[in-house]
């Protein structure tokens, strides 16, 4: 509990102490009660898991599956609307935003959910589906749609979620835990760099017109067309 709470300080500019944290963080909140529940769950006591869980979600505004597997120094901030699917796994040290969802998509019962490294920093409303695995490091931007494994330390954007480059590669834009206000696009980096390249092909091609001495022919002025024979 103490590891909890000082991660909240560790990740949370707006918490001031220790006392603060405990008393008003909803994520805090979840992540006991999840642990109160799973603790049931694995002693076969489902029913009082299930219970006790669907009473966290109506306190906290968070929604983790007794099933779930939540690591230590997890940190779910602004937690209201979060949901974690029965066979997901959090890793140690993962940051997590409002509005994530950690999501199935088989009826079958066997892992079917996301499995979360260590130190992943989920954005705000981003959704992580099916039997996936998400790398240690791993940064998933606000409002993605993840389907596909992530690689250790990759940063991911976009509906579906797709790679950016590396954090030290010289086009990386990403620093820090996520700054969500920078997040690169690749598909508009893709178009800007294909606008690049049709604008150095166009002055080519003048440059090599004026050294042939070729011209482009005038417009003619339009005017009436002629008669038919």
């Amino acid at each position: 509990m103490r590891e909890d709470v000082v991660a909240v300080l560790t990740n949370d500019p707006a918490a001031r102490s220790a006392i603060e944290v405990v008393l008003t963080t909803p994520g805090l909140h979840a992540i006991w009660l999840h642990r109160l529940a799973h603790g049931l769950w694995r002693r076969d006591r489902k029913l009082v898991a299930r219970v006790l869980s669907h009473l966290c979600r109506f306190a906290t505004g968070v929604e983790i599956h007794p099933g779930a597997r939540v690591g230590r120094k997890v940190f779910i901030d602004h937690g209201m609307g979060v949901v974690v699917g029965e066979t997901a796994t959090i890793g140690d040290g993962c940051l997590i935003f409002k509005g994530v969802v950690l999501g199935g998509t088989s009826m079958e019962r066997k892992i079917r959910h996301p499995q979360l490294g260590k130190n992943v920093v989920v954005g705000s409303n981003a959704c992580i589906l099916g039997h996936i695995e998400i790398g240690d490091g791993a940064r998933i931007g606000s409002g993605s749609v993840v389907i596909r494994d992530v690689p250790a330390d990759a940063t991911v954007v976009g509906i579906p979620g797709r790679v950016v480059p590396p954090r030290d590669g010289p086009r990386a834009h990403v620093e820090g835990t996520l700054d969500h206000a920078n997040l690169p696009d690749p598909v508009a980096e893709t178009i800007r760099e294909l606008a690049l390249q049709n604008e150095n092909l166009r002055l080519r091609m003048a440059r090599l017109e004026d050294a042939l001495n070729i011209h482009a022919p005038e417009a003619v002025e339009d005017g009436p067309e002629p008669s038919p024979v």
